[in-house]
């Protein structure tokens, strides 16, 4: 506990999912969190639960993609608070949109806008916010930054542009003691989920996640707040010594090479799933 007392952590796609988890840690932890997000309604009520666990959070409507929005969002915080320590760069969308003849130009632009444009300009215009006495980012990349999903170049191009900038950005700002990470989660139980497969009680949602539970060696999706505790290590000065990386954290998907033993021999292999 404390592990972020006295700090003023920034996180983006707060209303939900990893987001909602990350802001709810992180006050527990001590921090101030000031929770953004486009889903005012969503926003408000994980504000709400933190303040009545006693942390401390503030909601701030922000659309990452524009640059006048977070432009405004950063002259709000630089007037409150001066200053911030902890940037998560967690919003983000997704969507199936086809092979890449057939995929739509305006979800290509939208994924990049809100994935990877939105991880730039909260960068930009919050990173001057941090100078002064350095702090941590971390940008939310995903394993589909790293290999490939079908059917998603657009979430693919984003999310591996991210984990670059991410380098990038961590070589830019290493000597003005701002640390830059990307933490790659595997398939999570989330409403993205939800919204892209369905729900646990519909049909295609439960064929995925029975999938994924078979094809994932640690045999179940991942929670969001599993990705909460890796988000909070690359927070605290726990990783004081910890900068330029991708941490996945995806139940071992990119351990391997191919299914092999997992297709051939898939009863005994699926026992293990839980």
């Amino acid at each position: 506990m404390g592990r972020l007392d006295q700090k003023i952590a920034v996180i983006t796609g707060a209303a939900t999912g990893i987001g909602e988890a990350t802001a709810k840690l992180f006050a527990s932890e001590g921090a101030t969190v000031i929770c953004a997000d486009i889903k005012e309604e969503k926003l408000n009520q994980t504000v709400e639960n933190i303040l009545e666990d006693g942390g401390q959070a503030e909601a701030c409507h922000v659309d990452v993609s524009s640059e006048e929005s977070v432009t405004a969002f950063a002259d709000k915080l630089k007037k409150q608070y001066g200053t911030i320590d902890v940037l998560f760069n967690n919003a983000g969308v997704d969507e199936q949109g086809g092979k890449v003849h057939e995929y739509p130009v305006e979800l290509f632009d939208r994924i990049m806008a809100v994935d990877l444009r939105g991880t730039f300009l909260c960068s930009k215009f919050l990173i001057p916010l941090m100078l002064e006495k350095g702090g941590s980012i971390i940008n939310n990349a995903s394993m589909s930054g790293s290999a490939a999903d079908l059917d998603r170049s657009g979430y693919n191009a984003a999310k591996g542009g991210i984990i670059n900038f991410t380098k990038g950005m961590a070589i830019d700002y290493a000597r003005s003691g701002i640390r830059v990470n990307s933490l790659s989660p595997g398939t999570i139980e989330t409403p993205l989920i939800d919204e892209l497969v369905g729900s646990k009680q519909e049909n295609m949602g439960e064929k995925f996640r029975e999938a994924n539970k078979w094809i994932t060696p640690l045999g179940r999706l991942g929670r969001p707040e599993e990705m909460a505790t890796v988000a909070l290590f690359l927070a605290s000065d726990d990783s004081s010594y910890v900068t330029g990386e991708d941490i996945k954290a995806d139940g071992g998907i990119m351990a391997y090479t191919w299914p092999g033993k997992m297709l051939i021999e898939d009863e005994e292999w699926k026992k293990g799933t839980k």
